[in-house]
């Protein structure tokens, strides 16, 4: 019996976009819609109303895959995600996959056997699209592994940007971009493209350290890197987790933050609701993409129309790891 999985392959796009062709619930691309319909005629597929119809009963529950709780931006998200979710009379199913590819499709099986109504997802493996139902709404954080799943997204490359800017406008000169690069695609390294194009831009010379994830020990990664360039005077650093080590590392060399080298993190977020963000950084609209992704999800039930891609604006918060 032909399948959705085979009409995807014969039409060369992924599960998501012949569902919304076959539901009309989401853009799609005259071209690309020609391509699945041809498909569908040529092999006589007949989609499985009575699964349809199931679907359509909500069950009023979410899942939500993150990598870990430990990391203050993930908790946070999470948070906001409930509290979207509990505005709008929905439960939350809340996955911890620790960065564990096998955990993440473990969740995904057990989300779509559970019959929920959409699946949020910050995940580590690029196989996810080939796991997720023609049934179920995703939509993804940062990370875009085909153009077929929806996916929110901070402004990345004008955070990059906008770190270089303040950088030299307080009086670094001297320029350094440290952070990890992961072998998925994902928006985070639009944050180097925007702080390389803003210097270019100004003809200003920089340095990079981008190591391959997972980073073992970023310490001393750090260290080695200023102890070889030890006239750098301004640090971008890829999250504020990097931002923190850099700072110790800079103390531990015995130079001082922010009179000796200037260093901005990105990201924005506290340990807890009471602790003060003290570090310069880029700041993210996590209550913004939390309640995005919960709202796109709901409108593609609704079968309304949505965007492909959101990207939300980011801000500079000054700390105490920049000069006023």
């Amino acid at each position: 019996m032909v399948n959705i999985k085979d009409v995807a392959k014969e039409a060369g796009v992924g599960l998501g976009t012949v569902s919304r062709v076959i539901n009309n619930s989401g853009p799609v691309k005259e071209s690309t819609k020609n391509k699945v319909m041809e498909a569908i005629e040529k092999l006589n597929y007949k989609p499985n109303e009575v699964a349809r119809s199931f679907k359509m009963k909500q069950t009023k529950t979410m899942g939500l895959i993150v990598p870990t709780l430990w990391h203050p931006f993930f908790s946070k998200f999470a948070m906001h995600v409930e509290e979207r979710l509990a505005q709008l009379n929905y439960k939350l199913i809340l996955c911890n996959s620790k960065n564990q590819v096998e955990k993440e499709i473990s969740y995904i099986t057990m989300l779509e056997n559970n019959k929920i109504d959409g699946l949020i997802a910050i995940t580590y493996s690029d196989e996810i699209d080939q796991y997720i139902s023609s049934t179920l709404p995703i939509v993804s954080i940062d990370r875009h592994f085909t153009n077929d799943v929806i996916y929110v997204t901070s402004d990345n490359l004008s955070g990059g940007e906008l770190a270089a800017k303040e950088l030299l406008k307080r009086g670094s000169q001297r320029l350094a971009y440290l952070g990890s690069q992961s072998m998925i695609q994902n928006e985070s390294k639009n944050r180097v493209e925007g702080f390389k194009k803003y210097l270019n831009g100004k003809e200003k010379n920089y340095k990079l350290l981008i190591l391959a994830e997972p980073v073992e020990d970023i310490h001393a990664n750090v260290k080695n890197f200023l102890e070889e360039n030890n006239d750098i005077d301004g640090i971008f650093c890829i999250n504020d987790k990097w931002a923190k080590i850099t700072i110790k590392v800079i103390h531990d060399l015995g130079k001082s933050v922010p009179d000796d080298i200037q260093v901005i993190g990105f990201d924005g977020v506290t340990a807890s609701k009471d602790e003060e963000l003290n570090l310069s950084t880029i700041v993210q609209p996590v209550q913004e993409m939390a309640y995005s992704a919960v709202d796109t999800i709901i409108n593609i039930n609704e079968g309304q129309n949505v965007e492909q891609k959101y990207v939300l604006p980011v801000s500079f918060h000054e700390g105490n790891s920049t000069k006023n």
